[in-house]
C-alpha cells in the first residue's frame, strides 16, 4: 500500500471558458478510484475553485484582483466538490473537503490539527479534497499556487509519491511545441535542469502556474525524500499505477519539519535581520537559536510570527525563520545578552530572537 497525494490544476479541469469540463473531472476521479480499489491512500489537492466560479459569475477570464478571485472561489469550490462528491459516490467513496491557509502548515497548533485530520480522514478511508482557502486567504498567507500546497501536503501526510498533474506530459528541454524537444524522463538533481527552460507561463489563461511552480514543487518534496512524478492530467491513471510516464524526480534529501521546509521554499520574507560571522557559524553549524548579540542591524517592517531572512556580513541571505520580535523592539537589544537584557527589561525578554526550531538554513 502506498500513501499517494495528486495535485491537479485548473487547467486540467475546466474549459477555456471557465466551466468545470465534467469528462476530465470523471476520468481524474476514475483513475484516483482505481487507484483506491488497489490499497493506495490518495490525498487531491486541486485547484479549480475560481475557474469554476467564472461562469456562474459572467466572468470571461480568471479575475487579477483578489476580492473577486475570493468571490469566485465562494461560488465554484461548492460546485468542484459536489461533482466531486458526486462522482466518487458512484465508487462507493466518501470525499472530504480540507481548505487550508499558510498558518496551517506553519504555525504549531495548526499543523497539528491538520495532521490530526488528514490521519482521522485516512483512518474513516476518506478521500481528502484539499485546497487553498481562496475565499479568505490575503496576499500575505497565500501559497502562492497549489504545486507548493501538493508539495507541503505530501510532507505533512508522509506521502509515498507526489503525482503533479498537468497540461503538459512532463517536463521538456524546451518547448513542448518547439521542434525536436525532448521529453526529460528522469530528473535525479540539479545538474538534470541545467540549461533547461522552466521559465514558461501555464498554457492556460485559468491556471496560475507553469512549469516553475512545478519544479520547484518537486525540489521540495524531494528535498524531503518524497519522489515526484510530472506527467498529463490524462495518463493519470498509468501515472498511479506505476507506469513510466511523464518525468520523475527521484529523492534528494530527507524528511524534516514541514514549516522549514516552507519557510526555506515559499515563504516570503517580512524584513532582515543582519548578523556577524559568529552568529552564521552558530546557525549553520551548530544548529543554534539566534541570539541578539549576534545581530548587527534590522531591516524591514515586521511583528513577532513573521518570516525574516537572515544575513550574513556579505550580504547573502544564510538562513529564514520566524521571528519572535517586532521590528520595533529589536534595535535596542542588538549587540546585547539575553541576561542583561532580561534584568533591564524584564524576564519576557529573555529569549530568542529565532528559535532554532523555527529556523530553516538556506543552501
Amino acid at each position: 500500500m502506498s500513501r499517494i497525494v495528486v495535485k491537479v490544476g485548473s487547467s486540467s479541469l475546466t474549459t477555456t471558458s471557465g466551466g468545470l469540463d465534467l469528462d476530465r473531472v470523471d476520468a481524474l476521479v476514475d483513475a484516483i478510484a482505481a487507484a483506491r480499489a488497489r490499497g493506495d491512500e490518495v490525498v487531491l489537492v486541486s485547484s479549480g475553485a475560481i475557474a469554476a466560479g467564472l461562469a456562474p459569475l459572467g466572468l470571461k477570464r480568471r479575475p487579477r484582483d483578489l476580492p473577486t478571485q475570493q468571490a469566485a472561489a465562494s461560488v465554484g469550490q461548492g460546485a468542484l466538490m459536489a461533482r466531486y462528491s458526486e462522482r466518487f459516490a458512484a465508487h462507493g467513496l466518501v470525499v472530504g473537503q480540507v481548505l487550508l491557509t499558510v498558518d496551517d502548515v506553519t504555525r504549531r497548533s495548526h499543523y497539528r490539527n491538520a495532521y490530526q485530520t488528514f490521519a482521522k480522514l485516512r483512518e474513516l478511508g476518506v478521500v481528502p479534497v484539499v485546497n487553498e482557502n481562496d475565499t479568505v486567504a490575503t496576499t500575505e498567507i497565500r501559497f502562492g499556487d497549489n504545486d507548493r500546497l501538493a508539495a507541503l501536503v505530501a510532507h505533512l501526510v508522509h506521502a509515498d509519491l507526489l503525482v503533479l498533474l498537468s497540461d503538459v506530459d512532463g517536463l521538456y528541454d524546451g518547448h513542448p511545441g518547439r521542434e525536436g524537444a525532448r521529453l526529460v524522463a528522469e530528473v535525479t538533481g540539479e545538474a538534470d535542469l541545467d540549461g533547461i527552460d522552466i521559465a514558461r507561463p501555464s498554457a492556460s489563461a485559468i491556471g496560475t502556474g507553469g512549469m516553475v511552480t512545478k519544479v520547484e514543487a518537486a525540489r521540495i518534496a524531494t528535498g524531503a525524500g518524497i519522489p515526484v512524478v510530472l506527467t498529463a492530467a490524462s495518463r493519470a491513471a498509468d501515472a498511479l499505477a506505476g507506469a513510466p510516464v511523464g518525468t520523475r524526480f527521484t529523492p534528494t534529501g530527507r524528511r524534516r519539519p514541514t514549516r522549514l521546509l516552507w519557510l526555506q521554499h515559499a515563504s516570503d520574507s517580512h524584513g532582515a535581520l543582519h548578523v556577524d560571522a559568529g552568529a552564521v557559524r552558530a546557525l549553520t553549524a551548530r544548529n543554534a537559536s539566534l541570539l541578539p548579540a549576534g545581530i548587527t542591524a534590522v531591516s524591514g517592517t515586521f511583528t513577532a510570527g513573521d518570516p525574516v531572512d537572515v544575513v550574513d556580513p556579505d550580504g547573502t541571505v544564510v538562513a529564514r525563520g520566524i521571528v519572535n520580535y517586532d521590528s520595533a523592539e529589536l534595535p535596542q537589544l542588538l549587540g546585547r545578552s539575553t541576561h542583561d537584557i532580561a534584568a533591564e527589561l524584564g524576564s519576557d525578554y529573555e529569549r530568542e530572537v529565532i528559535h532554532r526550531d523555527d529556523l530553516a538554513v538556506i543552501t
